[in-house]
């Protein structure tokens, strides 16, 4: 056996010292292939998930701006509401849309005025509303006073909204012409 400063080992300290290294060498690999590498690889995959989350993040930041700018106009739009539920008369539109026409029309001096309603559909941007969308058939007028008549329906009726306008001239009777007039306004 050897000595070591003036003491002999003895093969029973011997081995105790052997075992007493490779546990020391075993802790230390234990420590690095359980405890570090997972950690190193655990931090090498949150680091490319943040990188991969980067533009979701960016997402929920204009969201949130969105939703903010939503909120600072919440108060107007439930003003605007307001008015919309105040200039909607109360009913079906079907019973009270083509008596408003026909008594408007009346009112300009066109006696007569067929109101049909095509469809209804929901309205995207008020939500709790529809628009209906309406034929409107005036068989004879004169077109200047057409034009006038029509003018003053969208400044005194600003729920409704002019789509399309079909003038034919009448062969019989040069002066007046036909009237097809298609219209959406906001109903309950």
């Amino acid at each position: 056996m050897k000595k070591l400063k003036g003491k002999d080992l003895t093969r029973e300290e011997l081995q105790k010292l052997c075992l007493g290294v490779l546990l020391f060498f075993g802790l230390i690999y234990g420590y690095f292939d359980m405890l570090l590498n997972p950690l190193k690889r655990r931090q090498s995959l949150t680091a490319t998930n943040m990188v991969a989350l980067q533009p979701e993040i960016e997402k929920a930041k204009e969201q949130i701006k969105r939703s903010a700018n939503v909120e600072s106009q919440a108060p107007q739009a439930a003003i605007n509401i307001a008015q919309i539920d105040t200039m909607i008369p109360e009913g079906a539109a079907v019973s009270w849309f083509p008596v408003l026409i026909s008594d408007f029309f009346k009112k300009s001096g066109f006696d007569k005025a067929v109101t049909r309603m095509n469809q209804e559909i929901a309205d995207k941007e008020t939500p709790g509303y529809r628009r209906a969308s309406w034929s409107i058939d005036v068989p004879r007028v004169e077109c200047i006073g057409f034009a006038r008549a029509v003018a003053q329906l969208e400044n005194e009726e600003p729920l409704i909204e002019i789509q399309s306008l079909n003038i034919e001239a009448m062969r019989d009777d040069p002066e007046g012409q036909h009237v097809l007039l298609t219209v959406q306004n906001i109903i309950k």
